[in-house]
């Protein structure tokens, strides 16, 4: 199992303007949207007893662009299940606001980083931007970092096959259903995480009882049908799964369902994780039912020979913990 469904292994901080905050040692900043395999080389770079990230809620591009911003590929509970994985000690959240919006690079340098953190080592990626209109850069880092009494490490690029490992890169990969690309981006196959929701039971009505988590306060980067697996901390079964809005039985929010072959289990309440293997299809409407019970026989069948196919997927041994 990839560890979503479990407490994180560390302290999380709301990174409160007059609260005193815990002492950093060596510090890294960013978004860390899906903690990506450049993300894990970044964090594995760092040096110091205590590694420390620093990441913000909201992304800065929602607060900017709330309609135009992408989907996230992880919610902020996932990004530290993730980072925990990492061998991070521990994550500060800094609520992204106009106040922090307006911070100048070099008060956000003394104020947060050297004051408020007291960062001993900061540790960046190549392109790092930061303070208000973006306008700190490695090259203020450095300097300020010279006169406060901290190193700064720039990470270059890290890359796969000639190509940038980069959030926006999994995103396309995602929407296109490359999930075996994706996974190997991100070090890990794409899952979301969730509570089991009462649902109407129309999926135990067709035959194909689901387990339902509603998506629609966090819209995810994909839709369609695929094979995957549903993880709760104690157990995993295979599962045909849905991301969409039904639209043959008048869905209007978005949904993700999750039918657990051969085995009936009953999950309302529980939060779970559900990977994503395989993608077979987009969702479709049909005119009757009986077309609809169709298809999701197929895309059942294909699921258990998918499984068939790879005895291993339960268990993905391949998963990297760092890059």
């Amino acid at each position: 199992m990839s560890g979503h469904l479990e407490t994180p292994a560390l302290r999380l901080h709301r990174l409160r303007r007059h609260a005193p905050q815990p002492r950093a040692t060596a510090l890294t900043i960013g978004n860390f949207d899906g903690v990506h395999r450049g993300h894990q080389a970044l964090i594995a770079a760092m040096d110091g007893p205590v590694r420390s990230v620093l990441t913000f809620e909201p992304l800065p591009r929602e607060y900017f662009h709330r309609e135009q911003a992408p989907a996230r590929l992880s919610s902020l509970h996932e990004k530290a299940s993730a980072l925990s994985q990492t061998g991070v000690d521990e994550i500060y959240v800094a609520r992204f606001d106009g106040a922090l919006a307006s911070l100048s690079a070099e008060d956000f340098v003394r104020e947060i980083l050297h004051r408020r953190l007291g960062a001993q080592s900061v540790h960046v990626g190549h392109d790092f931007r930061f303070g208000a209109g973006r306008r700190g850069d490695f090259d203020l880092l450095t300097r300020m970092g010279r006169q406060l009494g901290f190193r700064v490490q720039e990470q270059p690029p890290f890359c796969l096959d000639g190509e940038r490992v980069s959030s926006t890169g999994i995103r396309q990969f995602l929407h296109a259903g490359k999930m075996d690309a994706a996974a190997r981006w991100l070090g890990r196959p794409y899952a979301i995480c969730g509570r089991v929701v009462g649902g109407d039971r129309i999926g135990r009505e067709l035959g194909f009882p689901t387990a339902n988590i509603d998506l629609a306060r966090r819209p995810p980067p994909l839709r369609g049908i695929f094979a995957g697996v549903l993880h709760t901390p104690r157990q995993s079964w295979p599962a045909a799964i849905s991301i969409g809005l039904r639209p043959t039985v008048g869905g209007k929010r978005l949904l993700l369902e999750a039918h657990c072959l051969d085995v009936t289990v009953d999950l309302y309440g529980q939060r779970v994780e559900v990977q994503l293997l395989h993608k077979w299809r987009d969702e479709a409407h049909y005119a009757q039912l009986d077309e609809l019970i169709a298809a999701i026989g197929q895309d059942v069948a294909k699921t258990r020979q998918y499984f068939l196919d790879h005895p291993d997927a339960l268990g993905h041994p391949w998963i990297t913990r760092t890059a």
